[in-house]
């Protein structure tokens, strides 16, 4: 056992004594130990309660045999930090997230780890170092929050984020708008629509690393605590059996994970966090995997934000585990989970409870995936686009640019109702390096839906989108507007065609006319001058690449 760097021999004794302070008993140290990593902080919604899933987690490792060691990472409510200068650090805190476990798993020289999450950046990170450490691990997800309701109206954060640009049109009051804050986000958890965060919760399911069920039960609900503790003891008979994680990740693996994210309509984040993920554990995983699957698998769940199901259905429906029971013809199914089954071991029994919240692949939502890679002229290495929460009505839309540097300018124009029918908002220097950061746009995507406009205004960024994003929104643009990519060469009013259907991204402009214009373009100078943001600066790669750091060079 790692462990017994800390425990075994005669000059380990002064070891031994430092661990005796903390109350352990010479019977403590034949034991495995156990690693709790646990993003618990009180200013995260989904993370309010999982000290109390740590307890449980805690309970189960003393139960099976081990010792619990439990420690923190840090964690950002994406919500909380959406709009302002807060953004730029969501997605570089996922290396930090990554390094922190890494840094204490190592140091400390546990034998196991049970990996405690729930947001956003928190679960991918904690999956890049689960991956990287490839020691016995598991995760555990601290579940989605309940919907809220005013009157018989459906809540969640993003009908906050819409209500703002629906008082702006004048279609509610203040007293309405300050209801709807009231009454959108009921309990803890994570944000209840399939966004960012449960859309990671689903796909740790998916890759195996959590235990089937864990992704979709409600966070104030007892089988939350239950799955825990199952945890607990699960970690034990990992490390009894030396299932790591590098026999867990494999190329099936990211498959199935990724078949499961495009039958969800899942965040357009997850094409960064996976292939992230799969790095670290050595797997090469491109964009191309993404648009091949999504020609093949059917979008079946129709969640929120694009439909009318929110996770406490899909939980009622019979969760991830009926989600690829109806996915099976596809699955590679011989795939090892935490469970220490396979997935087809996994899958005996289940059932689809509710047909019209999964449905069959006989009666898909759509016959193609959630998630559509755009390539073309303004986006050759790349860009995504939440097919799934997009109407028919714009899956093809055409307009004259309206150019934005940041964010901030762009919110102006919608909130001052510059943009009109027809326009195509384009939201440029927001990529990883030009941000820095990749920031994700909710704020304009929101108030463009509350104006009514998302069927006739489109939106292309090399920043990024909230899981909670719908229309006709085109991210992660590659290469971005700080690397020299063709978005730096759009000029007011040139014509943007978003053709969904066929996966186009273009400006009708020649070769030869971008070129031309990117012959006379400058890097711009980097908009932060100190601090981590500037390392993330200088060593973050592409969003087509997953925004995944430079390694240094290691002279050998």
């Amino acid at each position: 056992m790692k462990s017994d760097d800390l425990k075994i021999g005669l000059e380990r004794s002064p070891h031994r004594a430092l661990l005796k302070s903390l109350g352990l008993v010479d019977e403590d140290l034949d034991k495995p130990f156990i690693g709790i990593a646990n993003s618990y902080t009180n200013i995260v919604p989904g993370h309010l309660h999982l000290n109390e899933i740590a307890k449980a987690v805690s309970e189960g490792i003393w139960q099976a045999g081990g010792v619990p060691f439990e420690f923190n990472t840090i964690a950002l409510c994406d919500g909380l930090i959406m709009g302002h200068e807060g953004m730029k650090y969501s997605l570089p805190s996922r290396d930090v997230v990554a390094d922190s476990v890494e840094i204490m798993v190592q140091g400390n020289r546990f034998d196991g780890l049970v990996a405690i999450t729930n947001c956003d950046k928190i679960t991918p990170g904690m999956l890049m170092a689960i991956a990287r450490i490839d020691i016995p691990s598991i995760v555990v997800t601290g579940g989605p929050m309940l919907s809220g309701f005013y009157g018989d109206r459906k809540l969640d954060i993003i009908s906050v984020f819409e209500a703002v640009g629906e008082r702006l049109a004048n279609k509610i009051t203040e007293e309405e708008l300050k209801e709807i804050e009231n009454r959108a986000c009921p309990t803890c958890g994570s944000c209840s629509g399939m966004f960012t965060a449960n859309t990671m919760a689903c796909l740790t399911e998916a890759l195996g690393m959590s235990l089937p069920g864990s992704a979709t039960i409600p966070a104030v609900q007892s089988r939350r605590r239950h799955i825990a503790k199952l945890s607990g003891i699960q970690i034990l008979k990992l490390i009894k059996s030396k299932l790591k994680p590098s026999k867990i990740l494999c190329d099936e693996s990211f498959e199935n994970t990724i078949m499961v994210d495009l039958a969800l309509g899942g965040s357009t984040n997850t094409v960064l966090h996976l292939p992230a993920i799969a790095h670290e554990a050595g797997i090469t995983l491109t964009l191309d995997t993404f648009d091949k699957l999504s020609g093949e698998v059917p979008h079946l769940a129709n969640m929120r934000p694009g439909g009318p199901y929110t996770m406490e259905e899909l939980d009622l429906a019979g969760g991830i585990p009926a989600v690829m029971k109806e996915l099976e013809p596809f699955l590679h199914l011989d795939t090892v989970t935490s469970t220490g089954k396979t997935i087809n071991q996994n899958l005996r029994g289940v059932q689809v409870i509710n047909s019209e919240v999964i449905r069959p692949l006989s009666n898909p939502v759509h016959k193609e995936g959630g998630l559509a890679i755009m390539r073309g002229n303004l986006a050759p290495q790349g860009a995504v686009v939440k097919s799934a929460a997009v109407s028919p009505n714009s899956l093809v839309h055409s307009g004259p640019a309206r150019v934005f540097n940041s964010e901030e300018e762009a919110m102006t124009a919608i909130l001052n109702q510059q943009i009109v029918s027809g326009d195509v908002v384009v939201i440029r220097y927001e990529g990883p390096k030009g941000g820095p950061g990749m920031r994700e746009m909710l704020n304009p995507t929101s108030a463009i839906v509350g104006l009514g406009l998302s069927e006739s205004v489109g939106l292309i960024t090399d920043g990024r989108f909230s899981g909670g994003t719908k229309g006709p929104c085109v991210g992660h643009v590659s290469p971005e507007a700080a690397e020299g990519g063709p978005i730096a060469a759009l000029r007011e009013g040139d014509i943007i065609v978003i053709n969904i259907p066929e996966k186009r991204l273009d400006v009708e402009l020649s070769d030869d006319e971008i070129n031309d214009r990117l012959k006379s373009w400058r890097p711009p100078l980097p908009r932060i001058k100190k601090g981590y943001l500037t390392r993330y600066y200088s060593m973050v790669q592409s969003a087509d690449k997953g925004a995944i750091l430079k390694s240094p060079s290691v002279e050998k």
